[in-house]
């Protein structure tokens, strides 16, 4: 194959092929590659995209056991099989249509073309997204993040839902709703054009999966039984290690959205960070003096919601502000989730309480505390005299709101009509393990 180096002297490529293994190493050095047009590739951009997507992949199968050990006994592989299914459905679906219809040419400010079906004309060529890295690199990182979004629904659906109904339903959903919020805020879409921040996923991932959880619990009913056998978690050791491994990643989903090695990224995972274990702490002291007992699950619960509240803010927000984020969105949460009982709905594993709430929340609080001191590429929010920015944070919550519960419900309403939500009251009481996947998570 010819290329660019088959003219240069051996000792000219040598010299770069050193230079690029001395990037790698060291991280953050700018190396000139063979790349197409006057954009050059960075090793150390690529090295840490990479090594970023890894981590974010790794929070799916993280996912699968903060659900699974939040759940019943019987019904710990059918949740975690949840998680593990996204992983390979969403990363075919992605390769075949998402991406063009998340990144593609824009079509009307609201969804991507089909100009990328299948990954044509995307390649190792540096990306118009992101200058500093290969396009296949920039594909691959978004692609983490629409395989655990819709894994993210199952949370709600958990302990009732019919395992191909749950298949076909994130095929339709991952198309007709995160492909497209996915456009309007990332790809070139009206909401990024109006200016909405959304550093890492607050309405792309969160309030999209949230609500739609929300959605799918008031569709599917309360599981059957509960009061004579209450979902108590079954394995509060897999759910810690559950967290462990949602905290470990979510540097590279916040990190990693910066798209290069830089100060705006290191910004990231310090906001990250500090937001985690300011709600963490806040959600652990609100259950001691209201419940009389500090729990593993309510720590755990609260990491995880200062993770979502503060994703959309990570790269726009300084470490103080994310403090204020992260106890605040454990606040909002906590009492998100205890609603939940008085209301009478059932989001079993709290995917509204937590996700929906939380990334609400993040996104409203980007509109307050962003300012460009952090990342020039920003806006100020309202703390630093731009209040039309929250305007904007609001609209882009609403509209998001809004499109996702229609869409979820639409999609919902029809595949109950043609293959049916819930699995049978017999196999509901056997377990999803047993009626859906013949196999059993223990055998004691």
């Amino acid at each position: 194959m010819h290329t660019a180096a088959s003219n240069m002297p051996r000792k000219a490529v040598l010299r770069r092929a050193a230079a690029l293994a001395a990037g790698l190493v060291l991280g953050g050095t700018v190396v000139p590659c063979f790349a197409q047009g006057d954009s050059q590739i960075s090793a150390g951009d690529t090295a840490f995209v990479f090594v970023c997507s890894a981590l974010v992949m790794l929070m799916t199968p993280g996912l699968a056991l903060f659900y699974g050990g939040m759940v019943r006994r019987k019904n710990v592989l059918g949740t975690i099989m949840h998680s593990f299914v996204a992983v390979a459905l969403m990363s075919v679906v992605w390769v075949l249509w998402g991406y063009s219809l998340a990144f593609g040419p824009d079509l009307g400010k609201f969804i991507g073309s089909l100009s990328w079906l299948g990954l044509h004309s995307v390649g190792a060529e540096p990306s118009s997204y992101a200058g500093t890295i290969p396009h296949y690199l920039f594909m691959m990182f978004q692609m983490m993040f629409a395989i655990i979004t819709p894994a993210l629904i199952s949370g709600a659906m958990a302990e009732r839902v019919k395992f191909s109904t749950y298949l076909v339903f994130m095929v339709l959903w991952s198309t007709l709703v995160y492909s497209v919020v996915c456009h309007w805020v990332w790809g070139g879409g009206w909401l990024g054009s109006l200016g909405a921040l959304d550093f890492a996923g607050g309405a792309v991932v969160h309030i999209t999966s949230g609500v739609s959880g929300l959605v799918a619990a008031l569709m599917l009913g309360r599981r059957r039984n509960l009061e004579n056998d209450p979902p108590v978690p079954h394995n509060m050791t897999m759910t810690s290690m559950g967290t462990a491994l949602l905290w470990f990643g979510w540097f590279g989903f916040n990190a990693g959205s910066a798209l290069a090695a830089n100060g705006v990224a290191m910004t990231a995972f310090v906001t990250t960070n500090t937001a985690a274990a300011a709600a963490a702490l806040t959600w652990l002291f609100v259950e001691w003096k209201t419940r009389r007992q500090p729990t593993a699950l309510g720590f755990a619960s609260g990491a995880v919601a200062g993770l979502v509240g503060v994703t959309p803010a990570a790269g726009f927000v300084t470490p103080v502000g994310a403090l204020f984020i992260g106890v605040t969105v454990a606040l909002f949460c906590f009492w998100a989730v205890s609603l939940k009982e008085k209301l009478g709905y059932d989001d079993a594993l709290d995917a509204f309480g937590i996700h929906g709430v939380g990334g609400t929340w993040g996104a409203l609080a980007t509109g307050l505390f962003a300012t460009t001191t952090v990342n020039a590429a920003g806006r100020n929010g309202a703390f630093y005299g731009n209040p039309a920015q929250f305007g904007i944070q609001l609209l882009g919550v609403l509209v998001t709101i809004a499109y996702a519960a229609l869409m979820t419900f639409v999609l919902l309403k029809v595949l109950d009509r043609l293959m049916g939500l819930r699995v049978s009251p017999d196999d509901e009481s056997v377990g999803l393990d047993i009626s859906q996947h013949d196999e059993r998570g223990y055998i004691l």
